[in-house]
C-alpha cells in the first residue's frame, strides 16, 4: 500500500509539476532521479506518427535520434568471432576500360629483370610501368594480424600479324602493387597466331601478409618488356583493345580484394 501511494503522489506531482526530481533538490528535465534506478515491468515508447506504444523486440536497445525526437527502438548485433582465426572483414572488387597501351618505343628500359623485379620494389625504380587507372582503389586494413588476396584478370592484345616460320611476339609484365610497392608480379609472352591481331586472357592471384593498420592504396601497373620480330607500328594493349576484333568491354580489367584479418577491433552494427 506504501509503495502505490508513493507512485501515487509521484504521477500527481509530475501533473502538477513541470519538473519533479527524485533525491535533487534541482531537477534537469521532468523527471530526474539521482541514483540507481530498477526496473521491473516493461518500457514503452510512443510512435508519434500513429499514437501507438512500442515495447520493442527482445535483445533491442533504445536510441537517441537527438534533442526533440522520441527514442527508438534498434537492434545491437556484435560480431562473434573465435580468437586466432581469420575473418573475412574487408572485401572489394573494381574494373577498368581505359586500360594502357605501349607503342613500340614505349618499351621497358629494365634490363636485369632478376634483380628489379623484387617484393617491395618501389613503382618508381621500375621505369616504363604504367598504372590502369581505374584500378588504383583505397583499401582498409583493421588488425596487425592479416593476409590480403588479390586477383587481377584483364586481356592482353597486340594488332600483330599472323605468325611466320619463326615466332612474333612481345613480352609484358603486370604488378600489383599496395602503396607503389611491388607485392606481385606476373611476367608472361603473347605471341602470334594464325589469325591476325591475336589476344589472351591474363589471369594473376597475389597474397601479401600483415599491411599496417589503417587505408592504403592498391594499384596494378604493367609493361612492355621486349618484342620479337615485330615492326614499328605493332601496339601492345591491356585492359583495351588494340583491334577492332575485340571491344573494350570484352577486353576490361578487374581485381577483386579480400581482406582476411584476426580481429582485434569489433564494432558492433546497428539496424
Amino acid at each position: 500500500m506504501k509503495n502505490i501511494i508513493s507512485i501515487l503522489f509521484l504521477i500527481a506531482g509530475l501533473s502538477l509539476s513541470a519538473q519533479v526530481g527524485v533525491n535533487t533538490g534541482s531537477p534537469k528535465s521532468k523527471l530526474d532521479v539521482n541514483g540507481d534506478v530498477n526496473l521491473r515491468n516493461k518500457i514503452v515508447v510512443l510512435n508519434a506518427p500513429d499514437n501507438t506504444l512500442s515495447h520493442g523486440n527482445n535483445d533491442q536497445i533504445l536510441v537517441s535520434q537527438g534533442e526533440g525526437y522520441p527514442p527508438i527502438w534498434k537492434s545491437l548485433r556484435i560480431p562473434e568471432y573465435e580468437p586466432n582465426k581469420f575473418y573475412l572483414i574487408f572485401n572489394n572488387s573494381f574494373s577498368d576500360r581505359t586500360g594502357v597501351k605501349f607503342t613500340s618505343s614505349e618499351q621497358s628500359a629494365i634490363a636485369a629483370k632478376n634483380t628489379a623485379f623484387t617484393k617491395g620494389a618501389d613503382i618508381s625504380s621500375l621505369p616504363g610501368f604504367k598504372k590502369i587507372s581505374g584500378l588504383s582503389q583505397p583499401i582498409s586494413v583493421f588488425s596487425t594480424d592479416s593476409k590480403t588476396y588479390f586477383q587481377f584478370e584483364t586481356v592482353v592484345q597486340a594488332n600483330l600479324p599472323s605468325n611466320g616460320t619463326t615466332d612474333i611476339s612481345i613480352d609484358y609484365a603486370c604488378g600489383i602493387f599496395v602503396d607503389d610497392k611491388l607485392v606481385n608480379l606476373r611476367q608472361r609472352n603473347l605471341k602470334a597466331s594464325s589469325a591476325s591481331s591475336t589476344f589472351i586472357t591474363h589471369n594473376q592471384i597475389g597474397v601479401v601478409a600483415n599491411l599496417s593498420k589503417g587505408q592504403h592504396t592498391v594499384s596494378v601497373a604493367c609493361s612492355r618488356l621486349g618484342s620479337y620480330r615485330t615492326t614499328s607500328d605493332v601496339v601492345l594493349a591491356i585492359g583495351i583493345n588494340a583491334e577492332t576484333n575485340i571491344n573494350s568491354f570484352i577486353a576490361q580489367s578487374s581485381l577483386k580484394v579480400d581482406v582476411y584479418e584476426i580481429p582485434q577491433v569489433f564494432n558492433p552494427i546497428i539496424n
